[in-house]
């Protein structure tokens, strides 16, 4: 609020007068003291006359929902979502007939959760209509009025309702707001794959999103988007290790790491999921190849477990080994000291991975009398297996020497 491209952008709103406040997941956040990520502000202004104010103040817009009431302002790189106050005349699954109003109440009414419609001015008053506050202090996850009718207004908040309890929420879960989930679960399969999907990896995102899936489970919610998600216990056990091997080993909290782990282990599975939520074409390809991964333990010897980084890469290789972990734990929950050790020295190995370049090219083979052709790529595979299994140590002259051998036999 005090950063000069935010100075900027709320000087331009107000230069007529008009009253803004900042709405949604900055108020939020930083309450709780979190990072604030995107940057919602609210005003009475109709779209076409902030348009206007912004350009007057010097501040670049972008049109990005003007039918919605949308703009974007853009100030020292910092992008704010400007939005006009609306209210709804008409609900109907994803989508509503709104109408602009400058009646502040009315807009917060629409808002989700009772931790999302609370809004801050400029100069740091708060507003609170439903309780918000007091819920997001206690970590109670509650929908605006009805719980029911605002799912049916709107589907996706059934899964965000989960998602916020997830990285807001503290147990016991609201009743009523579970009970409407409940009851509406069957609507979900109407959203789009891009809506769930979007949910669904930030809800795997949380600290802690093996307790909300079982939840979703336990309420009989979670079939309905996903009836491959098997494993909950192995989500568990991944998040688990997550939390107790260095940063550096795990890469941070992967939410399609954690979606394959949740899966039954099964390629086939794998791809039905990922065609259902729409994944892009390269988080099917990992999603697919997390789902039945390379078999990596702590048993492998130095030389194995190198040769398998330079065939996998340290990326994939870490990835299987996390896996591996936490199937390993959902079968024999009760760990030892010395079991944790080993794999975290297994995951330490792909840490500290670097990879050797293989020494030789294809046209040092043209040196020893071959012409181009499959010839050539069919040796220098031999010879990089015969380096490989070689643990990596033969320099150029070595392999050179090699090839010269192969070739005369």
């Amino acid at each position: 609020m005090t950063a000069p491209a935010t100075r900027s952008v709320v000087a331009a709103l107000t230069a007529a007068g008009a009253e803004i406040r900042f709405v949604g997941g900055c108020v939020r956040d930083a309450v709780l003291g979190r990072p604030v990520k995107d940057i919602d502000i609210a005003t009475p202004d109709p779209p076409d006359r902030v348009m206007a104010l912004l350009a007057q103040g010097g501040v670049r817009a972008i049109p990005t929902g003007i039918a919605h009431g949308t703009v974007t302002a853009l100030a020292d790189g910092t992008a704010f979502e400007i939005t006009t106050l609306r209210h709804d005349v008409e609900t109907f699954g994803r989508h509503a007939r709104v109408a602009f109003t400058d009646d502040w109440a009315a807009d917060a009414a629409r808002r989700d959760l009772t931790v999302n419609a609370l809004s801050c001015a400029p100069d740091g008053s708060l507003y609170d209509p439903f309780g918000g506050l007091a819920d997001l202090k206690a970590g109670r996850i509650r929908f605006v009025g009805d719980p029911e009718a605002r799912i049916r207004e709107d589907v996706l908040r059934l899964l965000r309702f989960f998602r916020f309890y997830a990285h807001y929420g503290v147990p016991p879960p609201d009743e009523a707001a579970l009970a409407a989930a409940r009851a509406l679960a069957p609507l979900l399969p109407t959203l789009s794959g891009e809506r769930i999907r979007d949910e669904l990896l930030k809800l795997l995102a949380a600290p802690d999103p093996a307790a909300v899936v079982e939840l979703m489970r336990d309420q009989d919610v979670l079939r309905h988007i996903m009836p491959e998600a098997a494993n909950p216990g192995r989500l568990r056990a991944l998040v688990t290790i997550e939390g107790i091997v260095p940063a550096r080993l795990v890469a941070g909290a992967d939410p399609l790491r954690r979606l394959a782990a949740l899966l039954e282990a099964s390629a086939a599975a794998a791809e039905v999921v990922a065609k259902r939520l729409r994944l892009s074409n390269a988080e099917r390809e990992r999603l697919v190849d997390l789902a039945e991964p390379p078999l990596v333990s702590p048993d492998l010897d130095r030389q194995t477990r190198r040769r398998l980084l330079y065939m996998l890469g340290a990326e994939r290789f870490r990835d299987a080994a996390l896996l591996a972990w936490a199937a390993s734990i959902t079968e024999q929950p009760t760990t030892t000291r010395h079991e944790v050790e080993a794999w975290t020295d297994l995951l330490a190995t792909a840490a500290d991975w670097t990879p050797p370049v293989f020494p030789l090219k294809g046209r040092d083979f043209l040196t020893l009398g071959l012409k181009p052709g499959p010839a050539v790529g069919g040796l220098l595979e031999e010879i990089e297996r015969w380096w490989i299994d070689n643990d990596f140590a033969p320099d150029r002259a070595a392999c050179l020497a090699y090839a010269r051998k192969v070739v005369v036999e």
